[in-house]
């Protein structure tokens, strides 16, 4: 193995899709409309959830932290939740209701008509997803999906489902964080930007 042409064939794979991203006007409406999906939730003191499997987990973690702590600048923290974080709540629902229902039941619980889910799957076919979505249909809070290039099952059950242009996990996964930056960037900035030191 050529380890440096590896390290070099990554990048440019990684640079590709997000060149891809950069390419689709329509892609980058469905960004800009899920940002702002998010700041009319804010500003109507409502809250997002987030979840998703795996590294999908981690970057749930990870956004939800953006918008409880900060991005760019310090301003006031705004309600977010990772449904992937507490071990009491999901081993008791894993073991009582079954994996299936892990986000659905925590929504169904904490989630009201308003709030903001955010689903992340790079299939779009992730089960306990599917079983978020149809409980916020049922609740009235608005829905997003991360997905790869199918949008899988969650394409026709997100109110906008953002769908990289890839097949690869890792660069859906990479794209799916930069995806999560832009619209905390955006968020950020249209609820507080008044807040925002000189430069």
């Amino acid at each position: 193995m050529n380890v440096e042409q590896c390290i070099a064939d990554q990048i440019r794979a990684s640079i590709s899709t997000k060149q891809a991203i950069l390419s689709d006007e329509g892609l980058m409406r469905n960004i800009a409309a899920a940002a702002q999906m998010i700041v009319d939730a804010y500003e109507q003191g409502k809250k997002t959830l987030l979840a998703g499997n795996g590294g999908s987990a981690a970057d749930a973690q990870h956004i939800a932290g953006e918008f409880v702590s900060k991005f760019y600048f310090d301003r006031p923290g705004i309600a977010s939740i990772a449904l992937t974080t507490d071990t009491s709540i999901i081993t008791a629902i894993g073991n009582d209701y079954g994996y299936d229902k892990l986000f659905s039941r925590q929504i169904q619980a904490q989630g009201s008509a308003g709030d903001v889910f955010i689903g992340i799957s790079t299939s779009g076919n992730s089960a306990n997803l599917v079983e978020a979505l149809r409980m916020c249909g049922q609740k009235g809070i608005k829905t997003i999906g991360l997905t790869g290039f199918t949008g899988g099952e969650m394409d026709s059950m997100c109110d906008l489902c953002i769908k990289v242009p890839s097949g690869e996990t890792p660069r859906i996964q990479e794209s799916h964080i930069l995806i999560g930056h832009i619209i905390c960037c955006i968020v950020e900035e249209k609820l507080f930007g008044d807040l925002k030191p000189n430069q």
